[in-house]
C-alpha cells in the first residue's frame, strides 16, 4: 500500500517553496545553514526561517507568486540560528540533529504508482493524491473528469467525493507533511525539506535511502549532534552523497516535487 501526492498539493507546494528558499541561501553563501518552515492557504503563506543567511523579502515574494500563485500574502520572520548550534559547525562538518533514519528499498508497487502519478501530472498539472493497494486504485485528482483520467487509469477509483478543484485555497498546506509520499517504507524523526545539507535530516536520510536500494534491504542509523562519524564513515561524506543526489534532481525545490521516490 502506497500514497503518492503530485507537486501541486499544498503540502508539496510548502515544501518546495522551502526547498526554493533553502536554494536561495546556497546562493547567498556556499554552505550556509538554514531551516524553514512554511504554512500556506487561504490567501496567506507564513515563513519562518533559522538561518546564517538573510533573504531578501522581495526575492521571496517572487519564489511564492511563481510556485503558489501572484497575490498570496507573505509574512516572513527570520531569525538567527542559535549561537550554540551554530558553535558545533565551526571546527568542521558536523551532524546538525539528532535522529533515527531507517531506509528501505522501493518496491514495484511503489515505482508503479509514482511513474502513473507522473504521468496523469504532466496532463493535469494541478493538486492531486493517489493510493495503490495491490490491485485497487485510488485517483483524487482535480480539475479533471472522470472521463479523462480513465484514459491513465482503466478502472480506479476517481474522485470517490466527485469533482474538485483542490490547491491551498481548499486545503492548507505544510513543510514536510507528506513524508509518506517522499519516502514510502522509509522513516524518519525528522523532515526532508527546509533544510541545508548539514542536517541530518536531509543528508542522513538521504544516504540511508541510496544505501538500501544499493543493498537491497533495511539501512538504519542514528545519530547524536556534534557526531563526526556516522555508518563508519567521516559525516563529511556522507553530505557529499546528499549532495550529489540534491544536485542530480536539481536543486532542494525540484527535490521538493517528488521526494527520495521519484
Amino acid at each position: 500500500m502506497f500514497e503518492k501526492v503530485n507537486p501541486s498539493h499544498p503540502d508539496k507546494v510548502a515544501d518546495r517553496i522551502a526547498g526554493a528558499l533553502v536554494d536561495m541561501a546556497y546562493r547567498l553563501e556556499p554552505n550556509p545553514r538554514i531551516a524553514v518552515e512554511v504554512l500556506l492557504g487561504h490567501g496567506r503563506c507564513l515563513i519562518m526561517t533559522e538561518a546564517s543567511v538573510c533573504l531578501d523579502i522581495n526575492e521571496v515574494k517572487k519564489v511564492v507568486d511563481r510556485i503558489a500563485g501572484v497575490g498570496i500574502s507573505v509574512e516572513l520572520n527570520q531569525c538567527a540560528q542559535d549561537v550554540h548550534l551554530a558553535g558545533n559547525q565551526t571546527k568542521g562538518l558536523r551532524c546538525g540533529d539528532n535522529g533515527i533514519f531507517k531506509g528501505m528499498p522501493v518496491t514495484a508497487e511503489q515505482r508503479k504508482l509514482t511513474k502513473l502519478v507522473k504521468e496523469i501530472y504532466k496532463q493535469f498539472p494541478t493538486d492531486g493524491k493517489y493510493i495503490l493497494d495491490g490491485e485497487k486504485l485510488i485517483v483524487c485528482q482535480s480539475n479533471a473528469s472522470h472521463e479523462q483520467l480513465e484514459k491513465y487509469a482503466h478502472g480506479a477509483i476517481i474522485n470517490p467525493l466527485g469533482p474538485w478543484t483542490g490547491g491551498p485555497n481548499v486545503d492548507c498546506g505544510a513543510t514536510n507533511r507528506k513524508l509518506g509520499s517522499d519516502m514510502a517504507d522509509s522513516v524518519t524523526g525528522g523532515g526532508l525539506h527546509g533544510k541545508d545539507l548539514s542536517k541530518a535530516d536531509v543528508s542522513v536520510n538521504i544516504y540511508a535511502f541510496l544505501k538500501a536500494q544499493e543493498t537491497g534491504g533495511p539501512v538504519e542509523l542514528c545519530c547524536a549532534i556534534g557526531d563526526s562519524e556516522i555508518d563508519g564513515k567521516p559525516y563529511s561524506e556522507i553530505v557529499e552523497v546528499a549532495r550529489r543526489f540534491i544536485k542530480d534532481a536539481g536543486g532542494f525545490e525540484k527535490f521538493a516535487e517528488w521526494g527520495l521516490i521519484r
